[in-house]
């Protein structure tokens, strides 16, 4: 029995759409990427813009601003601002270095009592991990209220002229223990510690040298976040410190502030009672360029930081993406 030749099968090739070589197959069209661009600048643009005008006010004359208000660029360019703000630099000096050392003690303090904490929890094989977990939460949602706190902080800790009143209230975090129960659970492996046990590691082995490293996107996440509230902290240094070389940065210039206030309320009192000079001169110190110069002098240091923590923060978007 013979077999006739096949027929040569023809393909339409008209609904047919190539894929050039290398291209992704979840590749946006250009309409799309064009419109997520904008949407991102215009994102960006409301990030920096504010900044921008703060920088502009601080380098601009007191009478300018009050004429023309805020723009983009300064009006009128002095430094009159800062230096007024640096006529006691030793005292914004002291603040800086409170600050950092509050920051940086607060940080690590956090990272230790928070990882230690977490990593434990994540352990199925940790048999109160759902008690305590509760017990945890709980705290999150409900506290002893301002009165407590102050008594305990000062009555029973006798923290008060204290700097550990300012590291201990950021010191733990309940939320970011929860944060990084699910990154341990999530993102390092059961087999990963039980090959290091069978290899002889111990439990403080491995937490250190191969769960930490394997963690440093969650870790970065909680530094940033604990840095920035204990940079950002005033409220604890009004409640807590009286001495003023113990005083951070943003009490400082919460106080600066204050006092420069209390000089414009008396200016109707001066001049009601004759001096007009006085009240001509207090009215001539700089009122909204200092408020932006000030802020300018605090936020300087922590945005430099923030590049520090960012690839970390990419990491930890594309660590879970590639399972192996």
């Amino acid at each position: 029995m013979s077999v006739g030749p096949i027929a040569p099968t023809i393909i339409d090739t008209k609904d047919t759409k190539v894929t050039k070589r290398g291209d992704s197959p979840n590749k946006l069209s250009p309409k799309a990427n064009f419109v997520l661009n904008l949407i991102l600048t215009l994102a960006m643009l409301a990030c920096v813009l504010p900044l921008v005008i703060v920088i502009s006010v601080s380098l601009s004359s007191e009478s300018t601003i009050l004429k023309e208000g805020y723009g983009l660029l300064p009006k009128d360019f002095t430094l009159d601002t800062y230096k007024f703000a640096f006529s006691d630099p030793r005292s914004i000096v002291n603040a800086y270095k409170v600050t950092i050392y509050t920051t940086i003690m607060a940080t690590i303090i956090c990272l230790v009592n928070v990882s230690l904490f977490a990593y434990p929890l994540s352990r199925p094989d940790f048999k109160f991990r759902t008690e305590i977990t509760f017990f945890m939460f709980f705290t999150m949602l409900f506290g002893g209220g301002l009165v407590a706190y102050y008594i305990l902080m000062t009555g029973f800790l006798g923290l008060r002229n204290s700097l550990w009143a300012i590291i201990l209230p950021y010191s733990f975090n309940s939320f970011w223990v929860i944060v990084m129960r699910t990154f341990f659970r999530t993102q390092v492996p059961l087999s990963l510690i039980e090959s290091a046990r069978i290899d002889g590691a111990g439990e403080w082995r491995t937490f250190t040298q191969i769960v930490l490293p394997i963690s440093l996107p969650g870790l970065a996440t909680v530094a940033l976040f604990t840095t920035l509230g204990v940079w950002n902290d005033w409220f604890n240094c009004i409640l807590f410190i009286d001495k003023p070389e113990l005083a951070n940065l943003n009490t400082l210039i919460y106080r600066a502030l204050t006092s420069a206030r209390m000089l414009r309320e008396i200016i109707a009192t001066m001049g009601a009672a004759g001096s007009a000079d006085a009240a001509a001169e207090i009215a001539n110190l700089p009122n909204e360029t200092f408020r932006m110069a000030l802020a300018v002098i605090t936020m300087g240091p922590i945005v430099l930081a923030y590049p520090f923590f960012q690839k970390y923060f990419i990491r930890g978007l594309t660590v879970g993406s590639i399972k192996g």
